[in-house]
């Protein structure tokens, strides 16, 4: 297929490369053309605008960061919107509102083209390895014509309903796999607190009900120390600022995420939004210290 692609970052870019080493004709678009030199020496084609990538494409692949920032690249000046033919595909696989999913696709509709919102669980390592989870809210129809460039990225994908749905899912995702940080953050901040040793505290967990791939990879680094970015804080931030926007909005309590925002709130007041989210550990440790 003719597929173009936008958000050349972490994640993005080994995305692209696995479309790319699936046979698939690759544009790209980027603001800063040395995000996508690697693929264009790899045969992808570079695009001056959002406008000019989607005239060349098929479908348009995006992940990037915010709701403002999808809304921008499909309807701003030289937007993907200006460039598409009718029957042509916009796949979201960036985190951001089911409202603004929907009322993209809506805009869409009107122009004839898809929607599909189509965010993913796994991070960096999976992006890499094409194993993400994707979670996808479309008309069936349209989910179908892109499955193939789905599965070349994911191990799995899930149709959960119609427009917004992927993302109502990705919110969940976020607000269970977060939660688990702030608790894997509590029970290591406590055994530091008896003086155990923290490293067998957590080989003992994993070897109970408590095991998760939280306690494996993001305990890890809390053992470590290794607050070095695996996922950048700042977008978990930026998810629970979603989440409880549509909780207001729907007058769905949600008590569990707002502490855990409250956390991730001050996370960010010490500057550690660019680290990673085991950085929840120091946001206790600062707490304690200071009440000290």
């Amino acid at each position: 297929m003719r597929v173009g692609f936008v958000g050349l970052g972490a994640m993005g870019r080994p995305m692209a490369m696995h479309l790319l080493q699936a046979g698939h004709a690759l544009s790209v678009w980027a603001r800063r053309p040395e995000a996508a030199a690697a693929l264009v020496e790899h045969g992808a084609c570079r695009c001056g605008t959002p406008a000019e990538l989607a005239a060349a494409s098929e479908v348009v692949i995006t992940i990037v960061t915010t709701s403002r920032d999808v809304e921008d690249l499909a309807f701003g000046a030289h937007g993907l919107a200006a460039g598409f033919e009718r029957g042509g595909i916009h796949v979201d696989m960036s985190t951001i509102a089911p409202t603004t999913a929907r009322a993209l696709a809506a805009r869409y509709a009107q122009l004839g083209i898809g929607w599909v919102d189509a965010p993913v669980s796994g991070g960096e390592q999976a992006a890499r390895a094409a194993t993400l989870a994707i979670m996808a809210g479309a008309r069936a129809e349209d989910l179908e014509r892109v499955r193939p460039l789905l599965l070349a990225l994911g191990q799995t994908l899930v149709h959960v309903g119609e427009v917004g749905a992927g993302q109502v899912a990705k919110a969940c995702n976020q607000m269970i796999m977060v939660a688990a940080i702030q608790a894997a953050a509590e029970a290591m901040h406590l055994a530091n607190a008896h003086g155990v040793d923290l490293a067998r505290v957590r080989t003992a967990l994993m070897g109970g009900s408590a095991a998760s791939r939280v306690m494996e990879i993001i305990g890890g680094r809390m053992v470590d120390r290794d607050f070095a970015a695996g996922i950048q804080a700042r977008l978990h931030h930026k998810d629970f600022g979603l989440v409880l926007a549509e909780a207001a909005r729907l007058g769905v309590p949600l008590p569990i995420a707002a502490q855990v925002a409250q956390q991730l709130d001050t996370l960010m007041s010490n500057g550690w939004g660019l680290d990673d989210t085991a950085s929840l550990l120091r946001v206790l440790e600062r707490v304690r210290v200071g009440a000290g």
